[in-house]
């Protein structure tokens, strides 16, 4: 999504200090309105100092906390709390209770991740590196990755998760019968950064570093994966 395309959103960072500073500092940057609940004083008065950041000090999982945050008039919610029961307990008191369009968890348990789609989660965001990534490369805002052409546009590069229903899932690489123009670089699976074998199979969740010098045919690929055709 372009920036012009998330200005004037409503955000809502819940938890999570040193991570909601850098998030509400680059979508304020981007032109969004931003507010964040920090249950800690000191972490909520540090916000504060944020120009155009509205701080509420509070406990997120409360709801006339989220109601003082005026919760129903958000866009979106960025729920980082250190605990995932409380991330999920926040996720669903947005969608239920104030209908907020997208919620975004942090998860720290890795092997809770289908259980918080279940729940209705729209993106779960594990771990903290992978989270630091998305984040700046606006993935969380999109559902398609975000292609990036290096050397005059010769090489173009994407994050491609692998997703449910997917035909690659429970493949392994040898079996995917890859253009020779197509290089997995990496994959970045819970906790674990993992350099692809020939063996390696691939699950649900994967997302795959992906590299090539044709761009078509990557696009090709990521719809292998389970996504819709990419468009610009």
């Amino acid at each position: 999504m372009r920036v012009e395309k998330i200005a004037g959103l409503k955000i809502l960072i819940v938890g999570g200090y040193s991570k909601a500073r850098s998030l509400a500092l680059s979508l304020l940057e981007k032109g969004c309105r931003v507010t964040a609940i920090n249950r800690d004083r000191n972490d909520a008065e540090n916000l504060a100092e944020i120009k155009g950041l509205e701080v509420i000090l509070g406990d997120g999982t409360k709801k006339y906390v989220l109601e003082d945050a005026n919760c129903s008039d958000k866009d979106m919610a960025f729920i980082l709390t250190d605990s995932d029961e409380d991330n999920l307990i926040i996720s669903e008191m947005c969608k239920d209770f104030f209908g907020v369009t997208k919620t975004i968890c942090l998860l720290k348990d890795p092997s809770k991740t289908s259980f918080f789609y279940s729940m209705g989660v729209d993106r779960v965001v594990c771990p903290m590196n992978i989270v630091t990534t998305l984040m700046e490369e606006e993935a969380i805002f999109s559902e398609m990755s975000r292609m990036v052409s290096t050397d005059e546009g010769r090489i173009a590069m994407a994050e491609i998760p692998l997703l449910r229903g997917s035909e690659l899932v429970g493949k392994k690489l040898w079996e995917l019968n890859l253009n020779k123009d197509i290089i997995i670089g990496c994959i970045l699976r819970g906790d674990q950064n993992l350099i692809p074998r020939g063996d390696t199979t691939l699950k649900e969740g994967d997302v795959m570093i992906t590299i090539s010098s044709d761009r078509e045919k990557l696009v090709k690929f990521k719809t292998r994966a389970g996504h819709e055709a990419y468009q610009e």
